[in-house]
């Protein structure tokens, strides 16, 4: 990984596209560095997307209260966006193969807790649409990561894609991915080949399920604390900030506006 100050010609970058946990928030906290930084990238007209595992339930929120152009979540089961007072929702799935998918997943999930101790639903279960989050790291005591890499497997051997996240392991049904949705909205909404979103956006990321979008996006960057996973990604990114979290979100936000 280079460091960021080697990413240069920043002007041509139409916009930024970002993970949210331990990427935008710090600690579990959306600090005041990071969303005014991400105002700040807003009000100079680039095009803001958080590329989240958090849940349709949150991302309704983000969508409308953010300053940003949309949202994709769940890993890329779905992306909202919010404008002319109207919020737009696809999802990758229809109506009754959720419904079905997630009857599923709660009997997946139950048993997965019941092998590994200490792991548990994650607290935002109830308001996703498409995955199953188990966290081992966010309302519970830390487990290791050879903890959360055990819990994948398990994943696996239920039928489920499972990625880990810096706080949960997600599982779900169907090959999408955070990327795949990506290249979805920005087709759909944004008029935007896959050649521009390559080149032209930056993405930044800090765990092992950002590993798509660290491969194929030529400027993709990790925040500091992305060090956390080495040999843990299979494809890490291309550049990192020096500062961790929230803080290198705003770092990478102040490079990519400097000659603005």
């Amino acid at each position: 990984m280079k460091p960021l100050v080697q990413l240069h010609d920043v002007r041509r970058f139409r916009g930024l596209l970002f993970d949210i946990d331990d990427t935008l928030t710090t600690g579990g906290k959306l600090t005041v560095e990071a969303y005014a930084a991400m105002e700040r990238l807003k009000h100079a007209g680039k095009i803001v997307v958080p590329i989240t595992g958090r849940p349709a339930g949150w991302c309704d929120h983000i969508a409308r209260m953010w300053p940003v152009d949309a949202v994709v979540g769940e890993n890329g089961a779905f992306y909202f966006r919010y404008s002319s007072g109207k919020l737009t929702r696809r999802f990758h799935d229809d109506d009754q193969t959720r419904a079905n998918h997630r009857s599923r997943l709660q009997a997946i999930g139950k048993r997965i807790v019941d092998q590994i101790p200490g792991s548990a639903l994650a607290s935002d279960q109830p308001y996703r649409e498409t995955d199953l989050a188990i966290d081992f790291c966010e309302d519970v005591p830390p487990l290791p990561l050879e903890t959360a890499e055990r819990i994948a497997e398990l994943m696996r051997g239920e039928g489920l894609t499972a990625k880990i996240s810096s706080i949960h392991v997600n599982g779900w049904f169907g090959s999408y991915d955070k990327l795949a949705m990506t290249k979805q909205l920005f087709a759909e909404i944004f008029g935007c080949g896959p050649a521009q979103l390559q080149q032209e956006f930056v993405f930044v990321g800090d765990s092992p399920n950002d590993s798509p979008m660290f491969a194929w996006f030529d400027s993709s960057t990790g925040v500091g604390n992305v060090s956390r996973f080495a040999g843990r990604i299979e494809t890490p990114p291309k550049y990192i900030t020096r500062g961790a979290a929230g803080a290198g979100f705003a770092e990478l936000a102040a490079h990519l506006l400097r000659d603005g």
